[in-house]
C-alpha cells in the first residue's frame, strides 16, 4: 500500500516553518537538505524535519496540508510540540 506524507520543516533557528507533501519523505528531505529545489526552502535554508504525519490516500494527504498550511503560525507550532517538543532533527534517522 502506498504511504503520503505532510510534513514540517524548519531552518536551524525555528524561526520559518514550511509545510509540504510527498509519496517519499526521505528523499524529499534529502532533496531540501542539499538545496536541489530552488524557491522558499532554499532561500530560508530550510534544512530540518521537525514533523511528520503519514496517510494511504494522495488526495486526504493533500487536504491535511493545505489545512496545516492554513493554520496561524501558534497552531502549527502547538502541533510540532505535541509529538516533538524538543524539535529534533525527525531525518537524522534515516539520512
Amino acid at each position: 500500500m502506498r504511504q503520503y506524507y505532510v510534513y514540517m520543516m524548519t531552518n536551524k533557528f525555528n524561526r520559518v516553518l514550511y509545510v509540504g507533501v510527498t509519496n517519499d519523505l526521505e528523499r524529499r528531505v534529502w532533496e531540501h537538505k542539499e538545496k536541489l529545489i530552488d524557491g522558499f526552502t532554499s532561500r530560508y535554508n530550510i534544512t530540518k524535519l521537525v514533523y511528520y504525519e503519514v496517510g494511504c490516500d494522495i488526495l486526504s494527504t493533500i487536504q491535511r496540508e493545505k489545512q496545516i498550511k492554513g493554520w496561524v503560525r501558534r497552531r502549527k507550532v502547538a502541533l510540532i510540540k505535541s509529538l516533538n517538543p524538543t524539535w529534533q532533527d525527525l531525518s537524522e534517522d534515516f539520512i
